[in-house]
């Protein structure tokens, strides 16, 4: 038993502080007040918490009335992942567009006005960048979430990200450390292996981090995965060899260590999430992120108790907790000061209110400017003037993107061209069935991702063969052979994506 030098009510308040929980409703409940008034430091929002930029302004200040420093983290990377624009799809691309154009300047630019909506909006905390090299292109949870295959490449943009996103006021949390880039199994479900050699993960894996680091990336948040190189026993997000020898004490990182979602089943059906939280911040973690799956007044209980515990029973040291829950503060500290600097005279708007925020569709376009910039286009065809038929072929979203974000072209091609017909096939639905919904129309098949689904591509093979003027459109990893007339890669399926691509497919761009 270790002898307490803190009060009770101390250690309470640190466990809570170390706590990133989510809730239901677009309104706080009156449990999480509670326990911000007791001590907790942090809030996740998620896209079942957001109806709009005003609700979400009004959530924001309804929070901050209870504790103005509060940490209010999003995970908000644009693109495919979208919490502030979930029920809309994202005004900007993701990071495999920003990628592929390769300016690191339109890389900040894009990050900077996502961070200034989010500032309007009372957002301090954005678990973004993705960090991860995208080495491993049937990846099935990074894909169009990472800058791309090449380490220098994502090294430049990670850097420029951080860089826009902090400049608007809004904390990065660069992920997912060391890189969840080279895995074949998405770590919701299981824990993935990468088995690459140390000098290997060095160059490649961790070239970006560093980028982050010296770009002042204010917290990192840990992969659920296991590299035998560096640790072969237990996961990143468990791992002091990797959390405190490799981030804090090689890499020089001092910011937050934020966990990925606790309850993940990479931690939660080997450890549990109680016993996961206790390893992990032993193991030099300073936040742990739960409520994307477990969002409940429980939850937050069991882990508080948890680490309490822990603390009296010796497993966890007392000064260990303190300085973890003391890293949070600061960095709400960083948050409410570069708040109060933005809201000083001659400042535009404050964080939290109506004033500034900016609706999908509304103000800057560089979403738009990004998605365009980004598009690439494989062979030549007439520009659509009547109202095709778009066939989109709908591979199961991981749980990360999620299935409540709408995407592909349709939407925007009816804008353009009244009449567009379409529909959604699965792994059950064969080229026939294409061929005889779309009749004369042209044909605009929209895939995601052709290269993981052998399914998609026999069909797509089959309606090419018999309609070989079928426009394909490619909104995810662009790695297959371009087929179609044309072939249309916007690398990502943000709205601004399909929006770039219908005005391609019509002539009508910009």
């Amino acid at each position: 038993m270790t002898t307490l030098t803190h009060s009770s009510d101390t250690l309470t308040r640190d466990a809570l502080a170390v706590l990133q929980p989510g809730f239901h409703g677009t309104t706080a409940p009156d449990w999480l007040l509670r326990r911000i008034g007791e001590g907790l430091t942090s809030v996740g929002l998620f896209g079942r918490n957001i109806t709009s930029p005003v609700q979400l302004a009004a959530l924001t200040a309804q929070l901050r009335a209870e504790r103005d420093d509060i940490l209010v983290a999003i995970d908000e990377e644009g693109g495919d992942v979208t919490r502030l624009e979930v029920h809309e799809g994202s005004s900007f691309p993701g990071n495999s567009a920003l990628g592929s154009v390769d300016e690191v300047e339109l890389t900040r630019a894009v990050a900077r006005e996502l961070g200034s909506r989010l500032a309007a909006c009372g957002v301090n905390l954005n678990w973004a960048p993705c960090a991860d090299v995208n080495s491993d292109a049937g990846n099935p949870v990074i894909g169009v979430r990472s800058f791309g295959a090449d380490p220098a490449l994502v090294a430049r943009h990670t850097a420029a990200y951080v860089e826009g996103l902090q400049s608007a006021g809004v904390a990065a949390c660069t992920k997912h450390f060391p890189g969840h880039g080279d895995t074949a199994v998405d770590s919701h479900h299981a824990l993935p292996r990468i088995g690459v050699d140390s000098a290997t993960l060095h160059a490649r894996e961790l070239a970006p981090f560093r980028s982050a680091i010296a770009a002042g990336s204010k917290s990192v948040m840990s992969a659920h995965i296991l590299l035998p190189a560096l640790d072969p026993d237990r996961p990143a997000t468990l791992s002091p060899r990797i959390l405190t020898g490799l981030l804090r004490e090689e890499l020089g990182f001092d910011g937050l260590i934020v966990t990925d979602g606790i309850e993940m089943q990479a931690i939660a059906s080997t450890y549990g999430i109680e016993r996961g939280s206790v390893l992990a911040i032993a193991a030099g973690v300073d936040a742990i992120c739960v409520g994307g799956g477990l969002a409940d007044e429980e939850t937050v209980l069991r882990l508080r108790d948890a680490l309490v515990d822990a603390v009296r029973e010796g497993e966890l040291s007392e000064e260990r907790l303190a300085d973890a829950a003391a890293r949070v503060r600061a960095l709400a500290d960083w948050t409410l000061r570069v708040r109060g600097a933005a809201s000083g005279p001659g400042a535009a708007g404050q964080e939290g209110t109506a004033s500034g925020i900016v609706s999908p569709g509304d103000g800057s376009d560089i979403g738009l400017v990004a998605a365009r910039r980004a598009l690439r286009v494989t062979g030549a065809m007439e520009p659509l003037k009547e109202a095709p038929y778009v066939a989109s072929f709908a591979p199961v979203a991981n749980i990360a993107v999620g299935d409540e974000t709408p995407w592909g072209v349709a939407a925007e091609l009816a804008a353009l061209l009244p009449g567009t017909a379409t529909d959604t096939y699965g792994g059950a639905n064969g080229a026939a069935e294409v061929l005889a919904a779309a009749g004369e129309r042209r044909i605009v098949a929209v895939v995601r991702d052709v290269h993981r689904h052998p399914w998609m591509a026999t069909v797509l093979e089959g309606i090419l063969a018999a309609r070989p003027d079928t426009a394909v459109v490619e909104m995810g990893i662009n790695h297959a052979e371009p087929t179609g007339s044309p072939h249309i890669a916007t690398y990502g399926a943000a709205r601004v994506c399909g929006r770039a691509a219908a005005e391609a497919l019509t002539g009508r761009g910009a």
